[in-house]
């Protein structure tokens, strides 16, 4: 299981932050991150999310961490695809791909927020037609020949879409995963799967099976998990410092996906955990709740590595690591970043 980094580029209330010291923090922890052998970092693309993530345009911060780096892979998570047009998101990808020497991975997906649709005047009920359009164009240019595709929403005459990807035959593919519905599509579309921090872990560890089951490529399956984390040699410590920070990052994220999460109940209804789950979400987000339900992993070294083990042992190739949640002081994330390099990631890389 790979260690990887994530970055929302949070501006939380309690830190005295600007978007410049945010960015240049970010880098720097990437950097750090290379240096202690994380396998990757990755960044996610919002809009208007004010406070949670400043990172709208993520393809030009990882364009700068491409040169401060030369070993550590570089994920964008994830390109809201009916957002943009494939042509420009076939160059981006491709331009990244040379920036970084060939150390670019890309998720897609279709997004969940009504006012990104709204804004970029994208009607929601025709993402998964977006979606499957804009990948189908984005696959046809890897292929280095002039690109001819006529769909409902995109049509390209014999385009020469250029510059061309570095890795062969295209850097590695993901698609964000929410629905039991988009695993099924994803296994079928042979892309890796990004699950996000704000499902229980029974809903994933559901899903996962249910994705494993359907793949059918001679290649195995990736399976990307984000989890919040924080590891310090003290684990009383480390609670104490999570608390308040993974509430705040949390609520704000459940603020976002709660009634997207709703709507998925119904699919888990067999799992006798989700009906305890609700009841605890109902009296607001807790540290506790999010480690019994496997949403974020909290503790000194031994306890954290015992927590991950059941993402290992589920099939769990990258685990995503919100070190700190965005929340805290940069000084406490690099020393964590440390603590997991030094302590955690040894027992999984035997």
């Amino acid at each position: 299981m790979h260690f990887d980094l994530f970055h929302e580029l949070a501006l939380p209330p309690g830190r005295a932050l600007t978007e410049t010291l945010a960015y240049a923090e970010a880098l720097a922890e990437i950097e750090l991150g290379e240096a202690l052998g994380f396998h990757a970092a990755w960044l996610v693309e919002h809009h208007f999310m004010r406070g949670y993530s400043h990172s709208s345009k993520p393809e030009l911060v990882l364009a700068a961490a491409s040169q401060r780096t030369r070993r550590i892979r570089l994920g964008h998570a994830v390109i809201p695809l009916p957002l943009h047009h494939p042509v420009h998101l076939a160059e981006r990808i491709a331009t990244l791909d040379i920036l970084s020497g060939g150390r670019l991975e890309v998720g897609v997906g279709r997004g969940f927020a009504p006012a990104e649709y709204a804004a970029f005047g994208v009607a929601l009920e025709q993402s998964r037609e977006r979606v499957d359009e804009a990948l189908d164009v984005i696959l046809a240019s890897f292929a280095r020949q002039p690109v001819t595709y006529r769909g409902a929403h995109f049509q390209c005459d014999a385009l020469d879409i250029v510059p061309h990807v570095v890795q062969s035959p295209h850097p590695p593919l993901w698609t964000a995963a929410v629905s039991p519905d988009t695993y099924l599509w994803a296994a079928r579309r042979k892309l890796g799967v990004l699950a996000g921090p704000f499902k229980p872990w029974f809903m994933v560890k559901h899903d996962i099976g249910n994705f494993q089951r359907a793949w059918r490529d001679v290649t195995p399956p990736r399976i990307g998990m984000t989890v919040g984390l924080l590891c310090l040699e003290d684990g009383a410590r480390a609670r104490r410092l999570a608390a308040p920070a993974f509430k705040w990052f949390y609520q704000e994220l459940f603020r976002a996906t709660l009634p997207v999460l709703e709507k998925l109940y119904p699919s888990y209804e067999q799992i006798h955990e989700l009906g305890r789950f609700r009841r605890l979400m109902k009296l607001g987000v807790t540290l506790g709740l999010l480690d019994a339900f496997g949403m974020a992993v909290v503790g000194d070294p031994d306890e954290c590595t015992a927590k991950l083990r059941k993402y290992e042992t589920a099939g769990v190739t990258n685990l995503l690591c919100a070190v700190g949640a965005g929340a805290l002081d940069t000084e406490v994330t690099r020393e964590s970043m440390q603590c997991i390099a030094r302590h955690v990631m040894p027992a999984f890389n035997r």
